[in-house]
Parts: structure tokens; sequence; C-alpha cells
């Protein structure tokens, strides 16, 4: 039997990254719980996904859509990162290609004071720029992340 070159493709072809389980990332800093913390929650992301997905559990379109200046690629990978970390539960609804719905654990919701927390103190931290003189230009209206969290 002949080989041909589809069929040499089509058997080398590897399952997308997406597919594998998600290891949560060793501490940087062993035992040091700051670390644990800053590697949970910490990058550009993903508390604006804890604040997506704080009002209410999201397909993964939507959530893309709500975040459109993070591509796809990132998001999934943010969303893998804190699946492994326990923070965002993943649902299939149905057979591939299902939509996949996304929501915070249990554990991702205790973020949520934290995140209000470091939220306001932004608002302090860009008020104190301002009144020195150096105003936080970077502002965008579609960062905006206000969820009904009280102190």
């Amino acid at each position: 039997m002949e080989t041909t070159v589809d069929d040499e493709i089509a058997t080398s072809k590897k399952a997308p990254s997406g597919n594998r389980p998600g290891v949560a990332r060793p501490n940087a800093v062993s035992g040091c719980a700051l670390t644990a913390a800053l590697a949970a929650m910490g990058g550009r992301w993903k508390l604006f996904i804890v604040y997506r997905l704080a009002e209410a559990p999201m397909h993964f379109a939507a959530l893309r859509r709500s975040l459109p200046e993070m591509s796809a690629k990132v998001l999934a990978q943010q969303l893998r990162e804190m699946q492994a970390d326990g923070l965002v539960g993943r649902s299939p609804r149905g057979a591939v290609p299902a939509p996949v719905i996304y929501a915070l654990t249990p554990h991702g919701r205790s973020l949520l004071p934290l995140a209000e927390t470091m939220r306001r103190w932004g608002m302090a931290h860009q008020d104190f720029r301002a009144r020195s003189g150096n105003p936080d230009i970077a502002t965008d209206a579609r960062a905006a992340c206000v969820i009904g969290v009280t102190s």
C-alpha cells in the first residue's frame, strides 16, 4: 500500500493545546503566599476576566467580545491558567463543537473583594497622579470594571 503526503500530514497532527488538562503553575518563591496569590490572579487580563464572570457565566465568544483588546489566544490561555488554579469552571454544553460556558468557582468568587479593593486603590492612585500633574493618559472607558461588590 502506498502512502501519500496527505496520509503523512494527517497522522502527524497534534491535539490543540486547549484540549490538554491544565496544570497549576508552581509557586515562584516556595512557601510564599504573596507570590502564590500573584501567580493565580496576576497578569494583565485575569482580573478583567474575574469582573466579567462575576455577574454571570459566559460563553467564550461573549467573554471575548466583552474584552475587545484581548486576543482569543490570550483569553484561552488565561482561562486555562485560571481553571488550573481553581478560579474558573468550564462547562461544555453538548457535543463537539459545543459552546463552552465559563463561570467563577466559589474559590474564584473569593477574589472579588480583593479585586474591588484593588480597583478602589487604582482610582485613588489615578486621582493622586492627576493632582501631581501626571494624569493617567491611558485610561480607556472599555476597561471599566464595576460590579456590585460592597465593602
